[in-house]
């Protein structure tokens, strides 16, 4: 049987526990010249979180990148319990292939609790129903762009303005952008689910912002980029398979790395996530 996108995500983020602490993950596709980074950081946030207790939530996590993974072997998750406070549980997680760790992941998880409570209003935006779809957008480039056009994805991804790839006709313009996402599907009602889902989906567009201030788009020759760090901070529940706001900027980039942060709101104004991230950018002279 044929699995949707969305069911193939969910089926690669349940991973095979093989002993107390270490979890085996796979890649979907094995074709793919390297796995794709979110799909490595919403694993070993799976990995962690089923070594917590199932009423403290994540909270934060900070990751890095450090090696391209092999999408043809499995990734083995090795978890360290590091803390199992009264309120917090704080865990370290490396993701091992071919005898080397290719990612690093800190998680922090909490015992929710009540406190002061403020947020940043939710910036104005359109209904993510009156945009066109990712295939839409990028359908004046589909033949240059290949298999990488027409894959199937498992988040439904809609670009407020031009998509990226037209910057390169259009020229430079303010590094930012707003993109609606949400889960191509209905998910099941797992919180650990919906959270390792969102960080799957927030590694995709995220550096795109820092190329849109230079009038590049990855994809264009010579063009070289990769994330080297990430973090998530969640504020609120949320569900992965409703429409949320990411609302992303580039504030610096230099020395060949490029720097974006990202806040994710849901429908109804909710600031559910923070993300930053740092990507190595080499651009053809």
């Amino acid at each position: 049987m044929t699995l949707t996108p969305l069911e193939q995500l969910v089926d690669i983020l349940d991973l095979e526990p093989i002993e107390v602490n270490i979890f085996r993950g796979r890649s979907p596709d094995v074709t793919l010249p390297r796995v794709y980074g979110g799909q490595v950081a919403g694993q070993a946030l799976v990995a962690a979180g089923r070594t917590v207790p199932a009423d403290r939530p994540v909270h934060s996590l900070h990751a890095y990148f450090l090696r391209g993974g092999d999408p043809s072997v499995p990734i083995i998750y090795d978890v360290d319990r590091v803390r199992d406070g009264r309120s917090f549980s704080t865990r370290r997680v490396v993701a091992v292939q071919h005898g080397q760790p290719i990612f690093h992941l800190a998680a922090s998880f909490q015992l929710p609790a009540e406190g002061v409570e403020h947020q940043l209003p939710m910036p104005p935006s359109v209904d993510p129903e009156t945009l066109p779809t990712f295939q839409e957008r990028y359908a004046p480039y589909a033949d240059e762009l290949g298999e990488w056009y027409s894959r199937p994805r498992p988040i439904d991804l809609r670009y407020v303005d031009d998509p990226p790839r037209a910057a390169r006709e259009k020229g430079p313009r303010d590094p930012s952008q707003q993109v609606w996402m949400r889960a191509d599907g209905k998910l099941p009602d797992e919180p650990l689910l919906h959270v390792c889902a969102v960080t799957y989906a927030s590694d995709m567009t995220l550096l795109e912002s820092v190329l849109l201030g230079h009038g590049l788009s990855f994809g264009m020759p010579g063009l070289k980029g990769a994330s080297l760090d990430h973090a998530m901070w969640f504020h609120r529940p949320f569900r992965a398979d409703e429409w949320m706001l990411y609302d992303q900027d580039s504030p610096s980039a230099s020395g060949a790395r490029g720097f974006a942060s990202g806040r994710l709101f849901a429908r109804d104004g909710r600031f559910c996530v923070s993300v930053a991230q740092e990507g190595m950018l080499r651009v053809p002279r």
